[in-house]
């Protein structure tokens, strides 16, 4: 089995210097933040230490319960925390520990902060090793989906129901055309000043990505480094029938 002999590091992989904001900046802030620089997680100091990290699905959260993002600071907001690697452990412990612990994953190196290593990290180094692992085990055969003219607040509530991170936008024959994540909430609507109510088609991704069932883990994940994506819709005779996570990709990576 090629994961027996894999010796990927973390310090290989990780993204450095990431991004990191007070406890005391606006939220408002932060999201826009979030935004300019295209990430999905944003480390917030307290004392100018690393205390919790804002991720998207708290900012989801605020425009279901709220309406809008409120005008607060971000020690105010539950954020999440974090499990801590090291640059020296091996890729396929850290995958272990992200999966199993369910957080996000802060590198640090004698007590100091120094990068992030997140599910598509690992994959640029799972890819490197020969593996191509089957999905069966990982793939969601749930689709959760819109209508291109439904509304954004619509689709919004959905993922957060829900607990999926996007939504597949279908033309009225019922085939999908595209999708709507937690990224395009905040790149495309929040810091554009854009109406909830709006029709969703207009801030999808489009066209849809897609790739053929059985597809294997090291395949798919190249689909997925090309068109710089981290959600791969799978289809069966033109269908769609199921979705893979850069997530469950690294998680049929560690699999027996």
């Amino acid at each position: 089995m090629v994961l027996d002999t894999i010796k990927l590091r973390v310090g290989d992989y990780m993204t450095l210097d990431p991004i990191r904001v007070d406890s005391k900046t606006n939220l408002q802030d932060a999201i826009s933040i979030m935004a300019k620089k295209n990430i999905g997680n944003l480390i917030i100091d307290k004392d100018d230490k690393p205390s919790t990290i804002l991720t998207e699905r708290e900012i989801l959260s605020y425009i279901v319960k709220e309406g809008t993002i409120p005008d607060m600071q971000v020690k105010d907001v539950p954020t999440k925390r974090f499990a801590v690697v090291t640059p020296g452990d091996l890729v396929i412990d850290a995958a272990k520990k992200m999966l199993e612990e369910k957080k996000r994953l802060l590198v640090f190196e004698y007590k100091k902060l120094v990068g992030i290593i997140t599910a598509s990290d690992m994959l640029r180094g799972l890819r490197t090793t020969g593996g191509n692992p089957l999905l069966d085990d990982v793939i969601r055969g749930k689709i959760y989906g819109c209508v291109y003219y439904d509304s954004i607040f619509k689709a919004v509530k959905i993922m957060y129901s829900k607990k999926v991170g996007s939504v597949l936008i279908s033309k009225e024959n019922g085939s999908y055309e595209g999708i709507f994540t937690e990224r395009d909430l905040l790149t495309r609507v929040l810091t554009k000043d854009v109406d909830l109510q709006d029709r969703l088609e207009k801030y999808s991704s489009a066209p849809l990505v897609t790739a053929r069932l059985g597809i294997r883990g090291n395949d798919a994940a190249e689909i997925m480094a090309i068109n710089k994506i981290k959600r791969l819709p799978l289809t069966d005779k033109d269908k769609v029938v199921g979705i893979v996570t850069a997530r469950d990709i690294v998680d049929a990576f560690r699999r027996p």
